[in-house]
């Protein structure tokens, strides 16, 4: 008698096995898709602050001429002269300003953005192109050496994003089974070590930072442990989810509202809304106003990291209190109260109920662990 093997059932639920965790990425692509895109196809300047240094009509009617060109583009206001001019741009309340005359000069500061820098010297090359003038360009916050593009601060917070949240990944994965302060106490010690790996490729390795080292630790410290506190504090209520969830927090949101590659003046408005409060602007401007701008800002920028840090370390306490409860919610079931039986049955079916958990808990970390590795 020939016996047919059929794997029908045991396939069937594989695939829907499969299908279900298909999804993520999925989601993955749509989000990432619809934030970069987003936020970097098509930048365009609005109410970039740019000054005309003078006085007088004719700095009157060439600010005028260029706020009314702009249609919203420019925020265009006069100063009276080139120190007035030179402070606004080290304090980061304008992003160029044009001195007129016989051999004009633009003053930019690229420590600021780069890219805002350029969308300035654009507009500026072609009013001095029509005063028959070549444009002289000066940089009063010029970036590190290492770092030209001024984007080497975007590309550490990257590196420190992808250290701090793949280890919420293996903290909430394989250390699952682990209770809640020895989670903690491992994110913690993370967000240590990919700190120092950060300087380090800041300061000895890539030189994207000439000053201030210490200060760039101290923020790419406090960044990690707010990312990894937050994720830790997350895993427990989101499960496998948690993987999406900290890269929509701290990728998809966060690297396009940094303010890295472009300011929010070149930005959609939902991401320059961002700004002013996202963890990744937090340290990109903190790190900015540290090491360009003599500390300008950076008390903001150190409140917003801060305030991160306290809603992760939030999280983790209301985590541990949650699995508390369904620890002892768990234990509960697993006795029979009222039930005929010694003591020793009592402990046995206590015992069996906590094996159950364990096992359940270590396939779950097992699979969301294979899943995070994937993604």
């Amino acid at each position: 008698m020939e016996v047919s093997v059929s794997a029908g059932p045991n396939t069937s639920g594989a695939l829907r096995h499969v299908l279900g965790h298909l999804l993520t990425p999925l989601l993955m692509c749509v989000g990432m898709g619809l934030a970069y895109l987003g936020a970097f196809h098509a930048p365009e300047p609005h109410d970039l602050r740019v000054d005309i240094v003078g006085s007088g009509p004719t700095t009157q009617v060439l600010a005028q001429t260029l706020q009314d060109k702009g249609a919203g583009a420019l925020d265009v206001r006069t100063v009276a002269d080139r120190d007035t001019a030179v402070s606004a741009l080290r304090e980061q309340r304008s992003f160029g300003a044009y001195i007129p005359g016989t051999k004009p000069e633009l003053l930019v500061a690229s420590g600021s953005s780069d890219t805002s820098a350029m969308a300035v010297e654009k507009v500026f090359t072609k009013v001095a192109a029509g005063q028959d003038a070549p444009l002289k360009v000066t940089d009063v916050a010029p970036t590190a050496s290492g770092d030209p593009t001024g984007q080497g601060v975007f590309f550490l917070l990257v590196a420190l994003s992808i250290g701090a949240y793949a280890s919420v990944a293996v903290i909430g994965g394989a250390g699952a089974v682990l209770p809640m302060r020895i989670r903690a106490l491992l994110a913690a010690g993370m967000s240590l070590v990919v700190s120092l790996i950060g300087t380090l490729f800041a300061g000895p390795v890539f030189h994207l930072v000439d000053q201030g080292l210490g200060g760039v630790w101290a923020m790419s410290w406090l960044y990690a442990a707010g990312i990894l506190a937050v994720g830790v504090g997350l895993h427990t209520f989101l499960r496998r989810w948690t993987t999406l969830g900290v890269m929509v927090l701290f990728v998809m949101l966060n690297f396009t509202s940094s303010g890295g590659i472009y300011r929010p003046e070149l930005q959609p408005g939902f991401f320059g809304a961002l700004h002013a409060f996202w963890n990744g602007a937090g340290f990109v401007e903190g790190v900015r106003g540290h090491v360009y701008f003599d500390g300008h800002g950076l008390g903001g920028n150190v409140l917003v990291l801060a305030l991160w840090l306290l809603a992760g370390a939030t999280l983790v306490v209301l985590a541990g209190l949650t699995e508390s409860r369904r620890k002892q919610a768990s234990t509960g079931q697993g006795q029979a109260p009222g039930m005929p039986g010694t003591a020793a049955t009592t402990e046995t079916v206590k015992d069996g109920a906590d094996a159950a958990a364990d096992a359940r808990a270590r396939a779950e970390a097992e699979e969301e662990m294979e899943e995070a590795v994937a993604v």
